[in-house]
């Protein structure tokens, strides 16, 4: 269930060249579970953006997103005080209740952030966690110290060697070996295929980053193949299970 509210921003500072970190407060009933999206309406746009959930709590909702065209650039301008009309508790996210013991969480530029909530959350089940972040370089690195401040232990890659592993995620993990026994992984669509093929029969979950227009099942814009048939990322997604994907 989705719900349109109206949000105080509360900060809004960059983390990188591109990338900014948003707080902003309102009612956070209809975020349940991590992987959610919300949809945020930029005045002079038509279209929404919808952005992943960093993480929540009672009253604040944290956003990470990068800037890649004028709605976000826009975002970017803005200031602590302003509001915004924000549709919240959107798309199906991550489901800790089958994890296994040792859950390996992969996350690649702009799809890190909803896997910082589900690292809590998992932590907090008593799982043992291993993340691996994927970047082009070491300046486009962010959040590293924050996941590892939760109790996770951070494998980095960087393209181009700049910081930790040089590679991609898959070489990282074949160069550290985490021990893993259920993965999730939120990513573009190069990384997650090629994840895919990586962990073979482990279990596990990926979040699918997609253009959306409506952000709830209305315009089915953003559908995918899976063996249950076609899905809308934005409803039945983002968060498919990894034995229902269809690779194309």
């Amino acid at each position: 269930m989705y719900k349109k509210g109206i949000y105080e921003i509360v900060s809004n500072e960059p983390l990188t060249a591109s990338v900014y970190r948003m707080v902003v407060a309102g009612d956070t009933q209809y975020l349940t579970a991590s992987g959610q999206f919300v949809n945020i309406e930029v005045p002079g746009k038509f279209l929404r953006r919808p952005i992943s959930v960093c993480d929540y709590d009672e009253r604040t909702i944290t956003l990470i997103y990068k800037v890649v065209g004028e709605g976000t650039e826009r975002m970017a301008g803005m200031k602590a005080g302003e509001r915004l009309d924000i549709l919240t508790g959107l798309g199906n996210g991550f489901d800790t209740t089958t994890c296994r013991e040792q859950a390996l969480l992969v996350g690649g530029g702009v799809g890190v952030p909803p896997l910082y909530n589900l690292a809590r959350r998992l932590l907090a089940e008593g799982r043992e966690v291993t993340v691996v972040l994927g970047f082009n370089t070491q300046e486009e690195i962010f959040y590293a110290d924050e996941f590892a401040a939760l109790g996770a232990r951070v494998i980095v890659a960087t393209a181009d060697g700049s910081r930790g592993v040089k590679g991609f995620v898959t070489d990282a993990i074949r160069s550290e070996r985490p021990a893993y026994d259920y993965v999730y992984a939120c990513g573009p669509m190069p990384m997650l295929r090629a994840l895919g093929g990586a962990i073979g029969d482990v279990p596990g979950q990926f979040s699918f980053e997609e253009r959306m227009g409506c952000g709830f099942g209305g315009c089915m814009g953003c559908t995918c193949k899976t063996k249950g048939g076609n899905k809308r990322i934005c409803r039945e997604g983002p968060v498919l299970k990894t034995d229902e994907i269809i690779w194309e």
